[in-house]
């Protein structure tokens, strides 16, 4: 019988150098192996956790913009367009005024007359239409205010003061007339909760107010004395002109345009949203301060009719035209140096740089 043959010392020699290669490749594999993972943890993590494109926006706790910044964050709008949309909520609109200035804020919402004279002393803002409400005067349901020449003699009250571009474009259609509502009819200016109060308890003839003072007052028994969009289109508007709109830095949006256009998608998504739900404003009910059904149908429909619907380039247009009328009866005071609207005042998402 043959016995086991011994491995030779070379071969010994030469698997102890395999082993210890092993190990070796081993102790270098496995760190590299951890390394490898942790790497793809960290790309998967900081892919996933990428901060989202970040939009500061002021908004007055009661206002409009802060019902639709509610539907964006309730149905998930932000983050599906990849938005960290962050309010700050502020007390009035001369809050909101500095806060863009101070650059505390990169959007909101206020009129193009403001814009336009920031822009005039130096900045510059661009606007983007928000919404064509802006009022009426609001006369007791048996009253037969029905056009300027029924304000004869009349008591008026008219919210926002003597600059209110809604009693401006009001006196220049009156004088366009033959009337001069300052020397012919009484003229008191107030709060716009104040003036309501005051409607409802018959102190005045009329009350010139805000579109969602107006809403409030149709809820309560009141209706519209004279449309301002009426107004606008006999001062020569082709169509329900947005006042309002978001305002922000030019600068920014250049450098921000994407996300930009991401909000503005997402706005007007939340727009369509409470148009079409019932039970948005229902739930929103706390919030806009109306509890009834028929109040909040008013509210609704109302809201709904000032959603801007034309392309900006007609926007711009009207506004042109507007502001002409506005600068002539409001002067530097209104307006700044400006006489006429500067055209890169609207933003074209389309077409801005």
């Amino acid at each position: 019988m043959f016995g086991r043959a011994e491995p030779s010392p070379q071969t010994q020699s030469s698997r102890s150098s395999h082993q210890m290669l092993r190990r070796a490749r081993e102790r270098l594999t496995r760190p590299l192996s951890a390394l490898c993972a942790a790497l793809l943890v960290s790309l998967n993590i900081a892919a996933t956790a990428r901060a989202a494109d970040r939009i500061r926006i002021a908004a007055q706790k009661t206002g409009t913009l802060a019902w639709e910044l509610d539907i964006i964050k309730a149905h998930g709008l932000d983050r599906q367009a990849d938005l960290d949309i962050q309010v700050v909520e502020l007390a009035s609109t001369e809050a909101g005024k500095i806060a863009l200035r101070s650059g505390s804020a990169d959007l909101i919402v206020t009129d193009w007359l403001w814009v336009a004279r920031e822009r005039a002393l130096g900045d510059k803002l661009v606007f983007y239409p928000y919404t064509s409400q802006i009022g009426a005067v609001m006369v007791p349901a048996n009253s037969p205010i029905a056009g300027l020449a029924d304000l004869k003699g009349k008591k008026l009250a008219v919210a926002g003061g003597p600059l209110d571009k809604s009693w401006l474009m009001l006196q220049a259609q009156a004088r366009r007339d033959g009337l001069d509502l300052k020397a012919q009819a009484s003229i008191v200016y107030g709060a716009p909760p104040l003036l309501s109060q005051k409607a409802l308890q018959r102190e005045n003839d009329a009350t010139l107010t805000f579109w969602n003072f107006c809403a409030e007052l149709e809820g309560k028994g009141l209706k519209r004395g004279i449309d301002m969009e009426a107004i606008e289109r006999r001062l020569g508007a082709s169509g329900p002109v947005a006042m309002l709109g978001y305002a922000f830095d030019a600068g920014w949006a250049a450098k921000n345009r994407s996300a930009v256009a991401r909000f503005l998608n997402v706005a007007a998504k939340a727009k369509d949203i409470l148009a079409g739900s019932e039970d948005e404003w229902r739930r929103l009910a706390p919030r806009i301060g109306v509890s009834d059904n028929a109040g909040l149908e008013i509210y609704r429909r109302r809201y709904s009719e000032g959603i801007p619907r034309r392309p900006v380039r007609d926007e711009e247009q009207d506004a042109i035209g507007l502001y002409r009328v506005l600068a002539d009866i409001g002067g530097a005071e209104l307006v700044g140096p400006a006489k006429e609207l500067d055209k890169g005042t609207f933003y074209d998402p389309e077409t801005s740089d």
